[in-house]
């Protein structure tokens, strides 16, 4: 059995800003994590490629670019997605310079309404990305996982969905696994898609009609043509409940090796072509419409439980409904989940 590697450059020490900035307030707990250096592959620029290889994953012999006349269709010409991508690399290399002032350093963590973690870094990281965007795009919407929409208009033809880091109880446990997720909407579909790991300098770029890119090389779903062979990733089997979480031992049952733990770096791992599923239950759209450009581009499937793909006309008054969400490289691989999901 043949292994792939993943091949690294020298890895340094990642400095890290020492002036640290604190939350106060009664409902904040306070986090100290080891302060040493994060070791990283050697720093780069972005989006020129940086030179360090993907070692080359199993290429799906039914690979299908994304039609390019779907994106000509709804009016967005290549000059236009080449700009909003230019844009989008200055997005992602803000929120990182934030992220990693704050990543394995000590600061106060508050919790929302529903419970989850939110850190100082996720609300600067926000700001940092919403500035950007608003200097560009001033006409555009924003919505964001911290301060929800912004714009003055109710609705608005393109929407950036924003989540600063998702996976923030990984990254306050010094946990490179998170990642910053950036989605372009237009008219309701994801035409652009960006998951950034800014510890290990890692960027997946997708765009409607385009292959995907790791820093700048192209990647690739791999093959597989049963669950009984397939790697499976899902955050947490903890998050499950109810029917959904009856529907995923299902398919949990019918797998070679069901793993944990990885958030949104999973489906970058899967775009890859290192891991073959990725089901999940109760993500907002901004914990998944920026993978869908580039789990597509790479040649992979990616739609809710019943096989729907993902289309969100987000507004004013747009809930963050919660979606059940299936990913995976081969579409005998996503037929077979969709099969044993049985989610009717």
């Amino acid at each position: 059995m043949q292994m792939q590697i993943l091949s690294q450059s020298p890895r340094n020490s990642l400095p890290l800003s020492s002036s640290i900035s604190a939350f106060s307030g009664s409902n904040s707990r306070k986090i100290v994590s080891d302060s040493l250096a994060f070791p990283h592959s050697d720093i780069i620029s972005f989006p020129i490629s940086h030179g360090i290889k993907l070692a080359s994953p199993m290429m799906t012999s039914n690979y299908v670019l994304p039609n390019q006349a779907q994106i000509a269709d709804l009016g967005v010409e290549d000059s236009q997605l080449d700009k909003f991508a230019a844009v989008c690399n200055k997005i992602a290399d803000a929120a990182g310079e934030v992220i990693r002032k704050y990543f394995r350093k000590s600061f106060d963590i508050l919790d929302k309404e529903d419970l989850s973690p939110v850190t100082i870094a996720d609300q600067a990281a926000e700001e940092s990305m919403v500035k950007i965007i608003q200097e560009n795009f001033p006409s555009h919407a924003i919505y964001g996982e911290e301060k929800g929409w912004r714009c003055q208009e109710e609705t608005a033809e393109y929407v950036w969905v924003l989540d600063p880091i998702d996976g923030t109880k990984s990254f306050i446990t010094g946990k490179p696994v998170f990642g910053t997720l950036i989605a372009l909407l237009y008219k309701g579909k994801p035409i652009l898609g960006v998951i950034d790991q800014p510890v290990l300098r890692e960027r997946w770029i997708g765009l409607s009609g385009r292959r995907t890119t790791l820093n700048g090389q192209e990647i690739s779903t791999r093959n597989c043509s049963s669950l009984s062979k397939a790697y499976m990733y899902t955050t947490s089997p903890h998050l499950f409940e109810g029917d959904a979480e009856i529907a995923f031992a299902r398919v949990r049952s019918k797998v070679k090796v069901p793993l944990y733990g990885c958030d949104c770096y999973a489906y970058a791992l899967l775009a890859s072509g290192f891991v073959d599923l990725v089901i999940e239950s109760g993500l907002k759209p901004y914990d998944f419409l920026s993978l869908v450009p580039v789990i597509e581009g790479a040649g992979g499937t990616i739609t809710d439980w019943k096989g729907q793909h993902f289309n969100w006309k987000a507004s004013a008054g747009s809930p963050a409904t919660s979606f059940n969400v299936v990913a995976a490289g081969d579409k005998q691989v996503h037929q077979q989940a969709l099969d044993a999901l049985q989610w009717h």
